[in-house]
């Protein structure tokens, strides 16, 4: 019967479907990992606290890079933010608010509507914590707001909400911690995420995100040109290793009689790619007809 037939290849199709869809991994591995894996990070910030010494003599030397690079100065970023209250009042939240709830929404959106691509972003977002963990050990560096030099404030202070007090050895949040701007890193690589996820092209709207970071880090005086830059360096190269899984190819419904076909180019081709006939079946007949002895 017609309505048989119909169910039948509507259940192959969604069989197929289901096979072909990416299963999510387990929640009980993925959740523990993650939480262990921001854990580690920010005990191993709290292992560099302290290095007062060395953290100025550091921005002095990224201070004349910078310069010697022909960099704009920060503080004409801080300056122009600060021509509105209300614009300086939005960085600053932005700064404090976004950057941490954002990876966690990412991550959960990323799990539950992309879970082909999850496995993907963890590693990518271990290895680009992982190296910028390893800078902070290896090169503490005071932002602008604690080097006189760069004559900047800490908005934060100022206009508020305040993210950091008085820098302290035995604190949790290590201040020193600037190179590179994991705020700058993340907001990149939630873009590109999105980006390689998602079609049509209000996703490229997600590049606002790493923009905006970018003038709060910098405006704020919590980072310098070279914390986002080294950020993207890093995120380039993890990157080029380990590139976003390739979706898996997808077939039509079968067709009637059980024969499956391929959209896409060259299916005309496999099909013998020639027009029927003119006349159609009879008309082909008739022709063969004519032409036996």
């Amino acid at each position: 019967m017609p309505s048989t037939d119909v169910l039948k290849r509507v259940l192959t199709a969604r069989a197929s479907e289901d096979a072909t869809r990416p299963k999510r991994p387990p929640l009980v591995r993925e959740l523990p990992l993650v939480v262990f894996l921001y854990l580690a990070y920010k005990f191993g910030r709290r292992a560099a606290n302290g290095q007062f010494g060395e953290a100025l003599d550091n921005a002095e030397w990224v201070w004349r890079l910078e310069r010697a690079l022909r960099l704009p100065g920060e503080k004409a970023v801080q300056d122009l933010l600060l021509h509105s209250e209300a614009v300086i009042r939005f960085v600053n939240v932005y700064y404090a608010t976004v950057h941490f709830p954002a990876i966690v929404v990412f991550l959960v959106w990323m799990y539950w509507r992309r879970p082909g691509h999850f496995v993907w972003v963890r590693w990518v977002l271990t290895w680009l914590t992982g190296a910028a963990l390893v800078l902070h050990l290896l090169f503490p560096l005071a932002p602008p707001r604690l080097f006189r030099q760069t004559r900047m404030m800490d908005t934060g202070v100022v206009y508020g909400p305040a993210v950091y007090g008085k820098p302290e050895a035995d604190s949790m949040a290590n201040q020193f911690a600037a190179m590179p701007s994991l705020h700058v890193g993340w907001a990149v690589f939630i873009a590109v995420a999105l980006i390689v996820v998602t079609r049509g092209r209000l996703r490229w709207l997600w590049l606002l995100h790493p923009l905006i970071t970018l003038v709060a880090v910098v405006g704020t005086g919590h980072h310098y040109w070279l914390d986002g830059l080294v950020a993207v360096a890093i995120l380039a190269v993890v990157l080029a290793v380990l590139r976003p899984p390739r979706p898996p190819a997808r077939t039509s419904a079968p067709a009637r009689g059980g024969v499956t076909r391929a959209d896409g180019p060259g299916a005309e081709a496999r099909d013998g790619g020639a027009e029927p006939a003119p006349g159609g079946t009879r008309g082909a007949e008739a022709h063969r007809h004519h032409a036996s002895p």
